[in-house]
């Protein structure tokens, strides 16, 4: 039997995200209700890849340090390392929590899932 996740903060943020209306909340609130094991883990190496200057984006998963980055991100994840936080910043970035996304829009305009 499937029980969802069981960390208190991640079934309120799950919660948060499914009262929004932009369907990206939903899809974001499916995702973070995997196991650990299921949920995405992207390295900065695929944000160097994948994003262009400039987006927004959203790692519903963990964002780890490999890789190099050279874009000006703003990069929102349920979980970052350390390392990998301080190098999006050292870019030129933004690092969030998506709580803070969701608040500052809603709507989820111009904001892309990458994992």
């Amino acid at each position: 039997m499937r029980t969802g996740p069981t960390n208190n903060t991640t079934q309120m943020l799950i919660a948060e995200l499914n009262k929004q209306n932009a369907p990206i909340w939903k899809r974001t609130a499916f995702e973070l209700s995997r196991s650990t094991r299921q949920r995405r883990v992207v390295n900065l190496s695929r944000l160097q890849r994948f994003a262009d200057d400039g987006e927004i984006i959203l790692v519903p998963g963990k964002l780890l340090s490999a890789g190099e980055l050279d874009k000006k991100l703003t990069v929102a994840a349920w979980n970052f390392s350390q390392k990998a936080a301080e190098k999006v910043v050292k870019a030129g970035g933004k690092v969030m929590t998506i709580s803070e996304l969701v608040e500052k829009n809603p709507k989820g305009e111009k904001v892309r899932i990458l994992g």
